[in-house]
């Protein structure tokens, strides 16, 4: 294969430019979020609204999205219940908690999203997909799969999921995020505090495992030992051992420095690319994805591109990727590596070997998608960033899944929980009655992951209506702006942007717990009925309510959920095409 020159041109452009909105029928749950990101990917509006949300123009055709809260939920509250996303965020205090921010429905706009680009793009290729619909049920089950995962594995988890977690408090009232992948950095930071080495040594692994676990049980003396410590004598532990610290920031603190950005990016470059046709099945068929993905964010925007069939070629360093042996196992392998990564082929390749960097070079020059989620800088160091690969195929789509896309100065590690904490998502998932603090499950890890696959989808499309090598670049700081903009734009306008007090907080039963709509109020105390008999009386008052899933396992029971090769529960795939 000849090796081009590279042009130095490059233009930002919208996939869906010169296509129309067109916009009817009842409300969905996500219709705000879908139209608006149609808008930034080019869509003309005709100011219709509704639930069924068509882009048509040009010689494309037309493909309509429809979101709807499913078989059995009616809203947000009650998908937060019914999926087992109450449970897993509750974990930290012990009992199940509601999002007080619309996690599902921003899930399910990004997913419907993610299904009219790929119909689109199918329909350029020559493909026959007119409609995509995504329920907020279906939506929920994905954000919770690894959870899932775990708790229909066959063997116990590492840790007990018991109460307890971060965030820590100085003795001066500063509320803050640590962070740290390595032991001896732990002990190192906790050791300048003088912590107790049995606390230290103890705190390490729920600290370690709390992105799998949604907890973190460790000593209460490490929260002690903060509340001994101003926050200038913790921010010199962090420096002196290398550890990251970040204070939680406030959503108007976030609202003022809202630059406006869009939650990614995408520019199409000089270089030709000569449009394909549809294979026969899902959308995405004839497509190959190079995953290098650590971690949540970018394998799972890979392995929805999988899901829409393409083939995901997943790049591991040598020896296998090692959360493949992350308890707890289905037949030898991590539940939680399958439910991001089945179905996938790896090859293994160390990026630090010239050779093998080459070797992945030559495996890009075949590929449509190239993905990774390296730390900022480590492309460009060793040769692999976008102008590198460029050369050996000049029509690649080049995807960057990263924590603060390089848009805020000084800031910490960028994962899931740092990020929560700079951006106000520890504000907007708590009521106001709560103090507040990042949620332990991976918010933003998840909706980054599905952004991440939302961008290079459209950066797909791109290609194929202009002929051109794209860029395209998502973040955890993007997922935090979308899930937070409401609360953002009430911030902005001097508005309190908290939901008051004990919004979406389940209700005890007898024997459990359910969850009120999110409008409706329990007229009289349900403690004493049983979970049955308290939903049959609200819903003979004409009130909606659900039972909330409190043991994930209840869900492998019933319902669409099956098992892989390994044994390991699998969500169904979010879309439905026609």
């Amino acid at each position: 294969m000849a090796t081009p020159a590279i042009p130095a041109v490059a233009r930002t452009a919208g996939p869906l430019d010169g296509l129309r909105l067109q916009g009817d029928g009842p409300p969905g749950p996500a219709d705000g979020l879908i139209a608006e990101h149609l808008r930034l990917l080019g869509a003309e509006t005709d100011g219709g609204s509704g639930g069924r949300l068509t882009v048509i123009g040009g010689d494309i055709g037309g493909v309509t999205a429809r979101s709807t809260w499913g078989e059995t939920a009616t809203d947000e509250a009650t998908v937060q219940a019914a999926t087992g996303i109450m449970a897993v965020h509750g974990r930290r205090d012990g009992a199940p908690r509601g999002l007080a921010v619309d996690y599902a429905a921003t899930a399910t706009g990004v997913l419907a999203v993610q299904g009219l680009l790929a119909g689109l793009l199918a329909r350029a290729r020559g493909g026959n997909v007119t409609q995509v619909e995504v329920s907020a049920e279906r939506a929920g089950l994905l954000v919770v799969s690894q959870y899932l995962a775990a708790a229909g594995a066959e063997e116990d988890e590492a840790i007990e999921l018991a109460a307890g977690g971060p965030p820590f408090t100085s003795a001066d009232g500063i509320v803050f995020e640590l962070e740290t992948l390595d032991p001896g950095v732990w002990a190192s930071f906790w050791r300048t505090l003088e912590a107790p080495e049995e606390s230290i040594r103890r705190g390490w692994r729920p600290f370690q495992f709390r992105y799998a676990t949604a907890c973190a049980p460790f000593p209460q003396t490490l929260h002690e030992v903060t509340r001994a410590n101003s926050w200038e004598r913790i921010r010199y532990a962090a420096e002196v051992s290398g550890a990251d610290v970040c204070p939680l920031r406030s959503l108007a603190e976030r609202a003022a420095e809202y630059d406006g950005a869009a939650p990614w990016e995408l520019i199409s470059y000089d270089e030709a690319y000569v449009p394909g046709s549809s294979a026969d099945g899902l959308p995405l068929a004839g497509f190959t994805v190079l995953e290098a993905g650590r971690r949540i964010q970018a394998p799972l925007a890979a392995d929805l591109l999988g899901l829409l069939g393409a083939e995901v070629i997943r790049i591991e360093p040598p020896g296998g990727d090692p959360l493949r042996g992350m308890p707890p196992a289905c037949s030898g392998v991590s539940a939680r590596w399958l439910a991001l990564n089945r179905g996938k082929k790896a090859v293994e390749v160390d990026i630090k070997s010239a050779a093998d960097r080459e070797r992945l070079l030559e495996m890009a020059a075949d590929a449509d998608v190239f993905l990774h989620n390296w730390a900022p800088g480590t492309a460009a160091r060793l040769g692999l960033d976008r102008e590198h690969l460029a050369l050996a195929n000049p029509a690649l789509v080049y995807a960057y899944t990263s924590g603060w896309a390089d848009r805020l100065s000084q800031a910490p590690m960028g994962t899931d929980f740092m990020v929560q904490a700079g951006t106000g998502v520890g504000e907007a998932v708590r009521p106001a009655d709560e103090p507040p603090a990042p949620s332990l499950m991976t918010l933003l890890d998840v909706l980054g992951g599905l952004l991440g696959a939302e961008s290079i989808l459209a950066g797909l499309l791109l290609r194929e209506r202009t002929e051109r090598g794209v860029r395209v670049d998502s973040s955890l700081l993007g997922a935090a702006d979308v899930l937070t903009a409401p609360h953002r734009a009430r911030a902005a306008q001097g508005f309190d942007p908290r939901r008051p007090a004990g919004f979406r907080r389940p209700l005890r039963t007898a024997d459990g717990w359910i969850a009120l709509a999110d409008l409706s109020a329990a007229p009289y105390d349900i403690g004493e009925l049983s979970t049955d008999q308290a939903l049959e009386r609200l819903r003979d008052r004409g009130l909606a309510a659900a039972p909330v899933v409190t043991d994930l396992a209840d869900l492998l029971s019933c319902g669409p959920i099956n098992r892989d090769a390994y044994g390991a529960p699998a969500v169904p795939e979010p879309w439905s095409f026609a």
